[in-house]
């Protein structure tokens, strides 16, 4: 592993995951800022959201432009949430950190796109309280549909069956949670989002996954 370590940070692959990684974090930025507001992701130019004006494509540079710009809108001046350079490191770290345990591998491809979702999901819910579908479905799909590949990691996914145990025990579980809390409390207490995405990581790791996630869900709430 430190042999792996030393060849990543002494080869162009570093530098390639570090433009991919800043590159899928600044479209991860811009799902967070258009999918509450029922936008689409792909088409469209960015735009500052104080001004409204266009911004151009070298002040959209992952990270480098924040710094460039000192944190601030070229043309109106107002202030650039700091929020994007955090999303685009934290994509960056995680293609890193992924692809310096399993290489280069249909897993590592897979948790790309899970960790992707999970910083999306992340970011959306802490401001506006919500899981979209059009993320939790997808990764519900994914999840789902990985189990048919051949040389699928069995070690970390699971097969066919337990995903779908997982993927059923997942939901059934937050809605339960829900429909007695609401019972007892008589008011609302979790989503059905919460539902999904549970669903979403049992279709993922399995069935096995869920008492974990539970758990470790709630300790760190």
């Amino acid at each position: 592993f430190q042999l792996q370590i030393i060849k990543l940070f002494s080869s162009v692959d570093l530098i390639f995951l570090i433009i991919i990684g800043g590159l899928w974090g600044s479209f991860a930025n811009v799902c967070i800022v258009r999918m509450p507001q029922d936008k689409g992701v792909v088409a469209g130019r960015s735009n500052c959201p104080k001004c409204k004006k266009q911004i151009n494509w070298y002040d959209n540079i992952p990270i480098i432009s924040y710094f460039i710009l000192n944190g601030k809108c070229r043309k109106c001046k107002k202030p650039i949430s700091f929020r994007y350079v955090v999303v685009e490191l934290l994509s960056i770290i995680s293609f890193v950190v992924i692809y310096l345990i399993y290489g280069f591998s249909f897993t590592t491809l897979l948790l790309f796109i899970l960790s992707l979702g999970f910083i999306i999901i992340f970011f959306i819910d802490l401001k506006h309280f919500i899981i979209p579908d059009e993320l939790s479905f997808p990764l519900m799909f994914i999840g789902l549909l990985k189990s048919f590949y051949p040389n699928l990691n069995q070690e970390l996914f699971p097969n066919l069956i337990n995903s779908l145990i997982g993927g059923i025990l997942g939901y059934v579980i937050i809605w339960v949670i829900i429909f007695l809390y609401k019972r007892i409390k008589n008011k609302e207490g979790m989503g059905l989002g919460d539902a999904k995405l549970l669903s979403a990581i049992g279709f993922w790791f399995g069935w096995i996954s869920i008492p974990f996630v539970i758990f470790l869900s709630s300790v760190l709430a």
